[in-house]
């Protein structure tokens, strides 16, 4: 069957320090032809300068490197290529352990993570606190790459250890998904053509992987949900009775004449029309940004949900959450944030935390002296008004939001209402 040449493919790679990641990618934009020529030929020249024999692939991604080296923040690289089957974003976070909360932004869009293992270490804590925050993400594909077998002379014995490894653990997970493919990066085995030094290992490449792995929508088609952003009321005389609201369909599908029920007040209406920067629409559907008006003049504003009468999310002031803290410094219960959650934004508490996750055994720990950067918990969260949720289970748009510090305007945590 022939692949549709328009799918795109996000994902992310994740590793600890010095396991290969930015020589994969390197390998991976090198050997699919995926450099322009200028870019090659000034890595070309600093490789020989710095004395390679043959190009440093790891100078493809490695512009991050002097930032990092005078302490300037980094976030996640995006870095974009295409080959004749399909299209790729890669989501390249830091392997060092103070950046595991840049993981869990390069991976919150991620249709399948990339997970690198050294042959020589294998299963290390960072392995398995990427492949939780890949679970927990719920990002349906994993492919554990073993890397440096050239390092462990190719051995099928190691290879089939760590994967022992990770499956012990993995067992645990949530990912239905998990392929492990044995790879040297820096001599090109089994990245893009297969290796002549593995004979042992029958499966396809990491890019044959990635070019005909099954693309499934996370977006929830069923449950519509429109998070009212702002009021449109035009001052021109030619649309001065027009009031429309306006924002992005966050799921499911809205056409003119459902029956809606404004959120939180309860009133209900029609949707009269849908409009876009084109024109009056037959139907939106997410992620579609657009305006919709309503038979009947509603009190409407900001932070307000549009959805269908008989399909309503969950509201609450009480809300637990799975987050993952990201700041430098800890949290307390009982600490104070704003959180903002699709086009709301309110005060919130933690009331409680619930338990952390110890990373090495995915056990429960009971624990409520506070949040460390990195830590990855169960917390009670408790908002000034009532928030309009669905599980990030079921719907990973209205089940996400941020914890802000109000001091210093820093996002401190990311967080997936359970």
């Amino acid at each position: 069957m022939e692949l549709d040449n328009s799918q795109l493919l996000r994902f992310t790679t994740a590793g600890s320090v010095d396991d290969g990641k930015s020589t994969l990618i390197g390998r991976l934009l090198y050997d699919s032809k995926s450099i322009f020529e200028d870019q090659l030929e000034a890595v070309e020249t600093t490789s020989k300068k710095k004395g390679h024999e043959g190009v440093d692939l790891a100078l493809f991604t490695d512009g991050l490197k002097d930032e990092r080296e005078q302490g300037i923040t980094i976030d996640v690289a995006y870095r974009y290529f295409t080959t004749p089957k399909r299209k790729f974003i890669i989501a390249d976070t830091p392997g060092h352990i103070q950046y595991t909360r840049n993981m869990v932004t390069g991976a919150s869009t991620a249709n399948a993570a990339i997970i690198l293992v050294d042959a020589r270490h294998g299963v290390i804590e960072q392995t398995r606190r990427h492949a939780f925050i890949a679970s927990l993400l719920q990002i349906p594909h994993i492919i554990v790459c073993v890397n440096k077998m050239d390092l462990v002379d190719f051995s099928e014995e190691v290879f089939n250890d760590i994967v022992k490894q990770f499956e012990e653990f993995s067992s645990k997970l949530l990912v239905k998904d998990i392929r492990f493919r044995p790879i040297s990066a820096l001599l090109g085995d089994n990245v893009v053509n297969r290796s002549e030094n593995m004979p042992w290992y029958e499966g396809s490449t990491l890019l044959h992987t990635l070019e005909t792995m099954h693309i499934s929508s996370d977006i929830n088609k069923v449950d519509a949900r429109f998070p009212v952003q702002t009021v449109l009321r035009p001052q021109n005389e030619e649309h001065r009775d027009y009031r429309g609201y306006a924002g992005r369909v966050a799921s499911g599908v809205l056409r003119p004449g459902d029956e809606v029920t404004v959120l939180p007040s309860g009133f209900t209406s029609r949707i009269k029309t849908i409009d876009a920067f084109e024109g009056a629409l037959e139907e939106a559907y997410a992620p579609m940004s657009v305006s919709v008006t309503l038979e009947d003049d509603i009190d409407i504003s900001r932070g307000d949900m549009i959805v269908r009468s008989n399909n309503k999310p969950e509201a609450s002031q009480d809300i637990e959450v799975m987050l993952c803290w990201l700041n430098n410094s800890p949290a307390k219960p009982r600490a104070k944030y704003s959180v903002k959650h699709t086009s709301n934004e309110q005060k919130a508490m933690i009331k409680e935390i619930l338990y952390k996750i110890d990373i090495n055994t995915l056990d429960r720990s009971p624990d409520g002296e506070g949040l460390e950067m990195n830590d990855i918990c169960k917390v009670k969260l408790r908002t000034t008004k009532p928030l309009l949720f669905d599980s990030y289970r079921e719907n990973r748009t209205t089940g996400s939001l941020i914890l802000i510090d109000e001091d210093t305007n820093e996002t401190v945590a990311a967080g997936m209402i359970v």
